[in-house]
């Protein structure tokens, strides 16, 4: 494996709004949002997110919300995306939504409420650092990954 995922694909909104990194040591999937993102950079995101859980099989997943100017995306959207089969597909794995902003973070915990079920252990957090506390981790060193 080569290590790395950029998905700079585009779309019908132009370049997508995220990429992929990967940290081989802790084996966690991170997805950094950047900008603008609306409903359907956001589903374009679930569907690659899938493919790259089966490519570098993760420990635990991070989608970091952070950097996002603008969150165009709708309820509806949240809803579906949370009833669909989660793009890592063993429960028992953490991952995290960082969402600062409170708009966004209260968006991410209704994917959390909605999708429950089948992602018992998905976090909406603030901050990165509360993040890594809820994985445990403290050193870590991410690398981007490009799509094979």
């Amino acid at each position: 494996m080569s290590g790395i995922i950029w998905a700079q694909a585009k779309y019908e909104g132009g370049l997508v709004p995220y990429h992929f990194e990967f940290d081989e040591t802790n084996r966690i999937l991170r997805c950094r949002f950047d900008g603008r993102v609306n409903d359907e950079a956001l589903k374009e995101f679930y569907r690659l997110a899938a493919e790259y859980v089966a490519q570098t099989d993760p420990r635990a997943a991070i989608i970091d919300l952070s950097a996002v100017t603008s969150f165009e995306v709708s309820p509806e959207t949240i809803r579906e995306l949370a009833k669909s089969a989660p793009a890592m597909p063993d429960p028992s794995r953490p991952r995290c939504i960082v969402a600062p902003s409170p708009q966004i973070f209260g968006l991410a915990r209704m994917f959390e409420i909605e999708g429950e079920v089948t992602r018992p252990n998905l976090h909406v957090v603030h901050t990165l650092e509360e993040a890594w506390a809820i994985l445990g981790v403290q050193g870590f060193q991410f690398k981007p990954l490009l799509r094979e």
